[in-house]
């Protein structure tokens, strides 16, 4: 970059950026960026002349860098020598002259949201405008970088700082104001800054780098220009009854009047999937603004400065702005949701609302910043009755009954209602009802994390033997969860009884059938079931057992489920007397679990091998109570006809000789039925089809084993005719008893 004289200059076209063609819609900031533009080309001549070199050849060069100390030492005994030079050198003095060549645009006419509305709005001095020109200038040319190294003399430093600002205006004391963190520069966002230091104040730096988004300077160069694609316009809602509730006018009227330049959210819970954006466009039409939703990729507002960068963008065009769930569930679990990402929004006149679940995702949210939570209420289940049948347009036909029991089944929204049913109206054959509740049931997915397993159901309903009143009150459970629809939503007992499911408790012994009634139970009704565990659920800290049950019932609800509590008496015994703050907490937590039980939509059950450890209040809410008992003779019998493996003969076993002499449950006999198929399994294929034969013997030393394993005593007049057997057993143990390993043999077995 050779000196030239003036008349060269005069006659070259006007230039804005270094990069040619680059030309913004509003004059104001094509005004700024030309004060840019000269000051460096001019502080680039000054660097050549102080330097003490000239330029090669080509005037695309640029001054080479000197050692930085003796040159910022020099700065002040040169500073009458720079400005000689910018007098006296006609390169130097020709980009003066053009400095102050014209003045800049006057800004009453300015488009809205422009660089000169800014300025305007904000009642920029000089200093200020230069300032934010040059972080503009830095986003939008890209042959700036090289050119703002030579200036600060730091082939690292290829961006704009506020020292480079001093170092270009001619009234460098003025920059004083600018560097203020309480800058309106950075109160809206429109320079962004890392200023933190060690003790989490807001320090002046000079060094570190000054930028301006790049959806902000887009906007401030081209203030009529695309929308970005990350945001969509919200239309006004469609049904008024959704979102004009009593809140949505409060919050909106609020938001009408409300004069402080400062952030203002507004949460909006519901269920996921429920009308978060239709209360929001409410919101929006009660005030008359335009709203946006953000639709990229939610990691992306993990960075603070995008989030900023959003917010300031709004601010410009005049819009609010919309998180859905989703979005709002990345600020949430990001790792930086809690060190204060609101606080550099905090001061941009924007409006944000938030789409949230539940409540302790506004923990990050100063409080003072927030308005009114707005309820985005669920669908009802006469509402999700009418959307499913409007979704499925004409194949809705004939699956009355269907959509009656889905609605009462699956809580499902109406984002939710509109996949399933686009997916379903592709099939080109009649819908039936039970490819409506495959759907359904594919859609849902319950999220229970580490707090429950899902169990598939290993029994048929012929296996569980029970007395004929169990049996009985058994199959009522079944016909009670198949008639909750017809009961809650056809005669109207929803209301009064809040939609609520069925709980049931099963109490007995161990090895009773109580678990393999509840898979019985999750095969019959084709619902999925979920083993709780307490290890999990039950945490020592106060408060955290209270928020396990509330995620694991939370998410539970979305459909009917199964929550099968084994070994219950742990989480729902009795209510102690408070002897200190822990008691006060158990007991909380027991009445916590009591409250969330009556609401809960689907099947609880809940098995105890102890029923009286029971805190009586729990046991008064249960809808059934079942005992299972140690099955007598006749239930004995048929177990041990039926545990037997099919492909195992077993002719010579004496079933009702077992059943009558060992009052065990149906789980030690099957427990003694698979160590005696353990014992008889052999590896070969009969000639009569069976893969094994099971003999009396092989039964008998299996129910030694297992009494042997219940510790519990059994005579040898119990086992009568095959008392012998037991006699041979113990003989042989007595008299061979376990020998030590020979020196070779316990080498090699180390």
């Amino acid at each position: 970059m050779q000196p030239q004289s003036s008349t060269a200059f005069s006659s070259a076209p006007t230039f804005i950026t270094f990069s040619s063609g680059l030309r913004a819609d509003d004059e104001g900031a094509n005004y700024w960026l030309r004060q840019v533009t000269l000051r460096l080309r001019r502080e680039i001549c000054w660097a050549w002349h102080e330097r003490g070199v000239f330029p090669g050849s080509h005037s695309d060069t640029l001054p080479p860098f000197a050692e930085k100390v003796p040159a910022i030492l020099d700065m002040a005994r040169f500073a009458e020598q720079k400005a000689n030079f910018y007098r006296n050198d006609p390169t130097a003095r020709y980009l003066t002259e053009q400095l102050g060549a014209a003045p800049a645009p006057a800004n009453h006419a300015a488009p809205y949201g422009s660089l000169s509305w800014v300025i305007g709005q904000l009642n920029l001095d000089p200093a200020a405008c230069f300032v934010l020109a040059l972080g503009i200038a830095a986003a939008f040319d890209n042959a700036m970088s090289s050119v703002i190294a030579a200036c600060l003399n730091d082939p690292v430093k290829d961006h704009p700082n506020l020292a480079l600002a001093q170092r270009l205006w001619d009234h460098p004391e003025q920059l004083l104001a600018v560097a203020d963190p309480a800058h309106t520069l950075f109160r809206h966002g429109l320079l962004l800054q890392n200023r933190a230091c060690t003790h989490g104040c807001a320090a002046l730096d000079w060094e570190s780098q000054l930028a301006v988004h790049p959806l902000v300077a887009a906007h401030l160069l081209f203030p009529d220009g695309p929308l970005p694609d990350a945001l969509r316009g919200i239309s006004s809602p469609v049904e008024s009854n959704v979102a004009m509730t009593e809140t949505v006018h409060l919050v909106a009227l609020r938001l009408s009047c409300n004069d402080v330049a400062r952030l203002c959210i507004v949460p909006i819970r519901g269920a996921k999937g429920s009308a978060h954006t239709e209360v929001a466009a409410g919101v929006a039409a009660l005030t008359k603004r335009k709203i946006v939703s953000f639709q990229g990729d939610p990691a992306v507002l993990e960075n603070t400065g995008f989030l900023s960068a959003l917010a300031t963008l709004c601010w410009l065009k005049g819009w609010d702005l919309f998180l859905d769930p989703d979005r709002v569930q990345a600020l949430t679990n990001s790792k930086s949701s809690a060190d204060g990402r609101w606080l550099p929004l905090q001061t941009i006149p924007v409006t944000i609302f938030l789409g949230i679940t539940d409540r302790a995702q506004l923990a990050s949210v100063p409080q003072g910043l927030m308005l009114p939570i707005i309820e985005a209420a669920s669908l009802t289940y006469g509402e999700r009755v009418q959307f499913w049948q409007q979704a499925l347009g004409t194949k809705a036909k004939g699956l009355e009954l269907a959509i009656a029991e889905c609605s009462r089944r699956f809580r499902f929204e109406k984002t939710a209602i509109n996949a399933i049913s686009a997916g379903l109206k592709v099939l080109s054959r009649s819908i039936t009802a039970k490819d409506l509740m495959a759907a359904c049931r594919s859609e849902m997915e319950v999220d229970i994390g580490e707090l429950a397993q899902r169990v598939k159901p290993r029994f048929d309903d012929e296996e569980l033997i029970l007395p004929h009143d169990q049996s009985l009150q058994f199959q009522e459970i079944v016909q009670a969860m198949k008639a909750l629809t017809q009961v809650h939503y056809e005669w109207g007992t929803a209301r009064a009884w809040n939609e609520g499911g069925i709980s049931v408790l099963f109490a007995g012994p161990p090895g009773t059938g109580k678990t393999m009634a509840a898979e019985i139970l999750a095969t019959k009704l084709d619902l999925p079931i979920y083993r709780i565990d307490l290890s999990q659920v039950v945490n020592k800290y106060i408060g955290e057992t209270e928020k396990n049950l509330k995620r694991l019932f939370d998410a539970a609800d979305v459909s009917d489920t199964i929550l099968f509590f084994d070994e219950a008496d742990s989480l729902f015994g009795k209510r102690t007397e408070v002897k200190d703050a822990h008691d006060r907490y158990a007991n909380l937590e027991i009445s916590y679990l009591l409250e969330r039980m009556e609401r809960f939509k689907g099947l609880a059950i809940l098995a105890t091998n102890r029923k009286k450890d029971l805190d009586e209040a729990f046991l008064r809410r249960l809808r059934y109570i079942l005992d299972f008992p140690i099955p007598e003779v006749e239930q004995r019998e048929k177990i041990w006809r039926q545990v037997v493996p099919k492909a195992v003969e077993a002719s010579e076993i004496e079933f009702h000789y077992l059943a009558k002499q060992f009052p065990l449950a149906g789980g030690h006999i099957r427990s003694i039925v698979f160590n005696a198929c353990l014992q008889c399994a052999n590896g070969t294929l009969p000639a009569d089809g069976f893969r094994g034969k099971l003999t009396m013997e092989q039964i008998i030393i299996a129910v030694k084993r297992e009494y042997d394993k219940l510790n519990r005593a059994v005579s040898l007049e119990q086992f009568g005719p095959y008392a012998a057997i037991i006699k041979g057993l113990e003989h042989e143990t007595n008299h061979h008893p376990r020998r030590s390993l020979e020196p070779s043999a316990a080498r090699d077995f180390a």
